[in-house]
């Protein structure tokens, strides 16, 4: 039993999980008015996977379980190079605008609080970012995800490009 306590355990401590934004939201119908709250959780396991889940449920407790299973499904693997992103990427996403760059070693996380969170889930250690558009944190993580999601496809293209050349 104990072994099993212990595994269920190391399962539970594979993801790290921060919240970034917590919303009351009411719904106003026949009987009163019905409130619930949206969670919006960021999972990584800080060595380049990181995943993003919005959980919805009449508790606070409840929600953050929704968006954290949401998220562990959800997660996406990104390459790190030297403790960096491989290369600079541009995206607009809705309303959000975001930079990110990669950074030399030393200079560590330069983002704001919603590109932070994942950025620092996923365990890259030096970047440089900025957030254009809207101070919107949902927005912001979903644009940094999106983001993240492309620089690893076009990173692990060319490296199928460079591996092919090569033979």
């Amino acid at each position: 039993m104990a072994d099993m306590r212990r595994t269920f355990e190391n399962q539970v401590k594979e993801y790290e999980e921060e919240i970034v934004q917590v919303n009351r939201v009411s719904k106003k119908t026949k009987g009163g008015n019905k409130i619930g709250f949206s969670v919006l959780v960021v999972v990584g396991n800080r060595n380049g996977k990181v995943g993003v889940g919005l959980g919805k449920a009449p508790d606070v407790s409840s929600a953050i379980k929704k968006g954290v299973s949401i998220a562990k499904k959800h997660a996406i693997e990104i390459p790190i190079v030297n403790g960096t992103i491989p290369f600079e990427h541009k995206i607009k996403l809705g309303a959000a605008k975001i930079l990110l760059k990669p950074a030399p070693p030393g200079s560590g996380v330069i983002a704001g609080g919603a590109v932070r969170s994942v950025v620092s889930l996923a365990g890259i250690q030096n970047i440089s970012s900025k957030v254009l558009g809207t101070g919107n944190q949902a927005s912001n993580v979903y644009g940094t995800m999106e983001a993240l999601k492309q620089i690893s496809a076009r990173y692990y293209r060319e490296k199928a490009i460079r591996g092919a050349s090569k033979k």
